[in-house]
């Protein structure tokens, strides 16, 4: 691990406990630290933070973070020995909320899904006896399309036809 990866790791720790533990704001109970990433030249660093919650709260969690980077700037300061503290940058890091979303979204489509492919069975619990009794080892080689694609010549879906 490079000292830059051990210093953005560090940084990371000690602002998530500043803000959980010091800060000590109502506003910021839900916000985590998702990627510290100092400069180079130790001038400036950039923090993702996510919020755990309804997505109208970011912009005042945002706020009080913004008001908040100079005292935490010192206190990391206080405990991180670095030359020279960077500036914080707190930015908003959608990824929790984009994976909350996709989650939903997937438990969505199982809750729609009239079929079980896992466990091969229908939402009523029925067995699909299509499934038990179909060996698929070799029988896509049969298929007429495979066959043709294998005897030399690939169509690409437009018509135009490669040949290998």
């Amino acid at each position: 691990m490079s000292r830059m990866e051990r210093i953005n790791q560090q940084m990371k720790r000690e602002i998530s406990n500043i803000i959980l533990q010091d800060l000590q704001d109502p506003r910021l109970e839900f916000v985590s630290i998702t990627e510290v990433s100092v400069s180079p030249d130790f001038k400036n660093a950039r923090i993702g933070f996510s919020v755990l919650g309804p997505p109208e709260n970011v912009g005042e969690v945002e706020l009080v973070l913004r008001h908040a980077a100079s005292l935490v700037r010192k206190m990391v300061g206080e405990r991180i020995n670095l030359r020279h503290t960077p500036r914080i940058n707190f930015v908003y890091d959608p990824s929790i909320q984009y994976s909350i979303r996709v989650e939903e979204a997937l438990e969505e489509i199982k809750e729609s899904a009239p079929f079980d492919y896992l466990n091969a069975s229908t939402d009523d619990g029925s067995q699909d006896d299509e499934l038990e009794d179909k060996d698929l080892g070799e029988e896509w080689l049969e298929d007429e399309d495979v066959q043709d694609g294998l005897e030399g010549g690939f169509e690409d879906g437009l018509g135009n036809e490669d040949e290998r």
